[in-house]
């Protein structure tokens, strides 16, 4: 097993840690702020084994199919955690419809990443590569800063700046939702060819 699939398998074990130190509140004092240090790190090990796999050549079939599925598990997660126990959403500024806001942005991120991924399972067949668009490159670079900063925000919303920082993660979350749609359309239509008979 190469160096990048090492650092994805890595990923896959830390979203468990990430899960139990999340759940940990009144049990471990800062467990949000852990639990969001995790978050980041796992969420740096996507930018970082795709870096060295194309850097160095070591793309493999193992690495595209561990990839995706470890970024949509931590993803996942932590968006189903956060509804769980949705502290960061009811806040001073976003109480009454933080909450609600999130489940729909939730439900249409999750929406779009399984409607890609059977996107991508028909490509596969048909053995056409897809590459990813700058859209969809934004949509994870500010899906995983919303996160992180809902994640450890979590621990600090008794304060004024939690406050205020819960409402920049929010809007963080709601233009990585726009993102997500923008980039789901735009994939879909630039290869549209995928769904073609005959094709």
């Amino acid at each position: 097993m190469n160096l990048p699939n090492k650092i994805t398998l890595s990923r896959i074990c830390l979203i468990p840690v990430f899960a139990v130190l999340f759940c940990l509140d009144g049990v471990l004092p800062y467990n949000f702020l852990i639990a969001g240090i995790v978050f980041s790190i796992a969420a740096c090990t996507d930018f970082l084994d795709g870096y060295i796999a194309r850097k160095r050549h070591l793309v493999t079939n193992l690495g595209k199919f561990l990839d995706p599925i470890a970024d949509k598990v931590l993803v996942s997660t932590a968006l189903i955690l956060l509804l769980a126990i949705p502290t960061v959403f009811e806040t001073q500024y976003l109480a009454g419809w933080g909450l609600l806001c999130a489940g729909i942005c939730t439900a249409i991120i999750l929406g779009r990443e399984l409607i890609i991924s059977g996107f991508r399972m028909v490509a596969a067949e048909r053995k056409i590569v897809l590459a990813a668009d700058i859209y969809g490159k934004l949509k994870t670079v500010t899906q995983d800063v919303a996160l992180a900063v809902l994640i450890i925000d979590s621990s600090f919303v008794d304060i004024a700046a939690g406050q205020i920082a819960a409402v920049i993660g929010f809007v963080l979350l709601a233009i990585s939702t726009l993102l997500a749609v923008l980039s789901g359309i735009n994939y879909i239509l630039g290869n549209r060819k995928v769904l073609k008979e005959g094709a």
